[in-house]
């Protein structure tokens, strides 16, 4: 074992700049670190987590990447914003940094989906599609979760490329997926109907964009969603 990675709970390996990430993270929700105040400086910070200098860079650089944190020349990184505590129990412990990994990976994969879905799709898919955005309308209106529906519609979607290998790539990594899916359905729950109207209005984007075989908005408005999915995890609370 080496100072960049601990073994996990499942036997796997996890960077240790990961779980430093997921810390900061966490003193940042719950308040122990406040918005617009500065961190610590990485000296301090390796001291207190008993981490070397360039693993706490690396930690802070990815939060920097997530808008968690701001870098001020000469003055060192300020608390940018606090996110909902919540999601840090909606994933198992050190992974905090890999579902974010992971949402930069479905910005490609399923933007080019997207594209392919303008393209190829059939009346059957037509019908898919249009049955997932109104089963997920359907949850908003009852106030459910709607992860489940949220991921049919992204099957759908996979389904109308026409390519297997989009549909095979789904299951392989479904409980990726579903993680994802099921963070950002259940934080929207405790948004304003604005913020979780905002979510459907960029589905529906997509939708018509994919019936009007408009691949390069359907390309551009998947990613923009995945990537405001991504974001949306650490919005301020």
């Amino acid at each position: 074992m080496t100072l960049s990675t601990v073994t996990a709970p499942d036997g796997g390996a996890t960077r240790f700049g990961d779980i430093i990430y997921e810390k900061i993270v966490g003193m940042i929700a719950d308040g122990n670190f406040p918005v617009n105040e500065r961190l610590p400086s990485e000296e301090k910070l390796a001291v207190m987590f008993g981490a070397s200098r360039p693993v706490i860079r690396e930690a802070l650089e990815r939060l920097r990447g997530d808008g968690l944190i701001v870098s001020r020349k000469g003055s060192g990184s300020y608390v940018r914003q606090r996110p909902d505590s919540s999601v840090l129990k909606m994933v198992p412990v050190g992974s905090l940094a890999d579902v974010q990994r992971f949402f930069e990976f479905r910005a490609g994969l399923e933007a080019e989906a997207a594209e392919l879905a303008a393209r190829n799709w059939q009346p059957a898919d037509k019908e898919r599609i249009t049955a997932a955005l109104l089963n997920i309308e359907q949850c908003l209106s009852d106030g459910k979760l709607g992860a489940e529906e949220d991921q049919a519609l992204h099957d759908a979607i996979a389904m109308a490329t026409g390519n297997q290998f989009h549909i095979t790539l789904r299951e392989w990594f479904k409980p990726h997926f579903a993680i994802g899916h099921s963070v950002t359905r259940s934080l929207s729950l405790k948004r304003t109907p604005e913020q979780i109207r905002t979510v459907q209005d960029e589905h529906a984007v997509i939708v018509k964009a994919i019936f009007e075989r408009q691949e390069t908005e359907a390309h551009d408005a998947m990613k923009r969603h995945i990537l405001n999915a991504r974001a949306r995890m650490f919005q301020g609370v």
